[in-house]
């Protein structure tokens, strides 16, 4: 028994120091004990609470989650629609509408500001794609990977939500291609939009002028070199998808990420001409997926999420950098956020980051406590305040949900914790691109 006690305490001496190091660049996760406990329907937390679950009305693909006037809205991956939810009572969320495009456009990212609702609309690309993996939409452009077109609406459409269970369509922005990834309006005049236009390999910056809400208008385009395929440039090498995931701003700066193409930090004091004053790309030696550009402007930081886009960890480990804007023309990346590893999370399923909580206006605001979600590794909170130092200080791990909604072939049946809208009481709102949403509440 003595030396069991041993070897037991010198693993755990081993996973604590391997944690020393976790908010270094680099670094791998510690063994998981040989077995593990079955995580049971309300997950299991540390420093965040298990308040309600919802299947969205029988839609449980989510994305991107919405909270206004006690209602969320909620965009799906593979449903082609927009759940709204009565979210007076977090205890017990109420499916109240759907709304649709029609089959085959995904209206899966959407911006609420000012009574107003801001909706991507483009190709359901999973319907319209042929691979037997989920790598392929990772490693490909988007041109060259639509194989079954079908018709879909492609653009920006706008609705009037004062009466929040309704979504009034109110104008509608035809953007001829592929359509919308994300957008971001916190509202105002501007809204900063990742979209595919035809003779393009992929989504580009565009810029969106809302001044007269029922006739908004694109006054501005932005793109890597080698994006524009129609004008002659060369895309990007084999195994790389180099597309803009979308854009965030703060004061007269805007960061973008562009999957494989890194990030990009450009002066929009201009809108109308958007002007690039840095370009940095970790990958390689990192693998890519730069997903989730989050600017903290008042301590000069960013932090930049890669999107973890392999299963069972099959192309390493994907971070969340913690970067150093203080001369926006040269960024420097000076640590990563801990990687969970409490559990064997490479085992089954995808594990790795996929967004940040945004600090939207109306939402929780913070640039020392930074909320993110991880795919089966479900949501995590961090402490930056150290921005040399980042320390994990509460997690949620989701449980395995109890059937696959993903249509792609040769996916796990895995929690995939996708966004996550953070109230200013601490109350959180998570979807899952399997497994519907969870209310929980941070009691940090």
């Amino acid at each position: 028994m003595i030396d069991l006690s041993r070897r037991a305490h010198l693993r755990q001496l081993g996973a604590a120091v391997a944690g020393l190091g976790s908010a270094a660049l680099g670094g791998w996760p510690s063994p998981a004990p040989a077995a593990e406990a079955e995580i049971p329907p309300e997950g299991i937390g540390k420093g965040i609470k298990h308040v309600s679950y919802c299947d969205i009305g029988g839609r449980p693909d989510s994305v991107q989650v919405m909270f206004g006037r006690q209602h969320i809205y909620v965009g799906h991956m593979f449903s082609d629609g927009v759940t709204i939810l009565d979210a007076s009572d977090p205890r017990d969320l109420k499916p109240v509408n759907f709304f649709t495009a029609g089959q085959y456009t995904r209206t899966h990212h959407l911006q609420l500001a000012d009574d107003l609702l801001l909706v991507a609309n483009g190709a359901n690309i999973v319907a319209m794609q042929s691979y037997d993996n989920m790598r392929g939409y990772f490693e490909n452009t988007l041109v060259d990977s639509i194989t079954k077109v079908k018709k879909f609406r492609s653009g920006l459409s706008i609705h009037d939500v004062s009466k929040p269970a309704e979504m009034r369509e109110i104008a509608f922005l035809e953007m001829p291609g592929f359509g919308i990834n994300r957008l971001w309006w916190p509202g105002g005049r501007y809204a900063y939009v990742s979209a595919h236009f035809d003779g393009f390999t992929d989504h580009i910056l565009c810029v969106v002028d809302l001044q007269n809400i029922t006739k908004p208008e694109v006054i501005s385009k932005w793109w890597l070199p080698g994006m524009n395929r129609a004008a002659g440039e060369e895309g990007p090498p084999k195994g790389k998808r180099i597309a803009l995931h979308h854009m965030i701003t703060a004061d007269n700066r805007g960061y973008a990420a562009w999957r494989d193409g890194g990030l990009t930090i450009h002066d929009i004091s201009d809108p109308a001409h958007p002007k690039l004053l840095s370009h940095i790309n970790w990958s390689p030696p990192f693998p890519g997926g730069t997903h989730t550009p989050l600017p903290l402007p008042k301590r000069q930081l960013a932090v930049i999420a890669d999107e973890a886009n392999a299963e069972k960890c099959a192309k390493g480990l994907f971070y969340t950098f913690v970067v150093d804007v203080r001369a926006p023309e040269n960024p420097v990346p000076i640590a990563t956020l801990p990687t969970p590893r409490e559990r064997d999370f490479c085992s089954n399923g995808t594990f790795g980051p996929h967004n940040l909580h945004e600090n939207r206006p109306g939402a929780l605001q913070s640039e020392e406590t930074i909320f993110a979600t991880y795919n089966t590794a479900g949501v995590r909170v961090f402490d930056i305040k150290d921005a040399f130092a980042p320390r994990e200080i509460a997690y949620w791990v989701p449980p395995t949900p109890k059937k696959l909604v993903d249509p792609r072939p040769n996916i796990a049946l895995a929690a995939k914790t996708c966004d996550a809208y953070v109230r200013p009481d601490g109350m959180m709102f998570v979807s899952d691109w399997n497994a519907g949403m969870h209310v929980l509440q941070y009691l940090g």
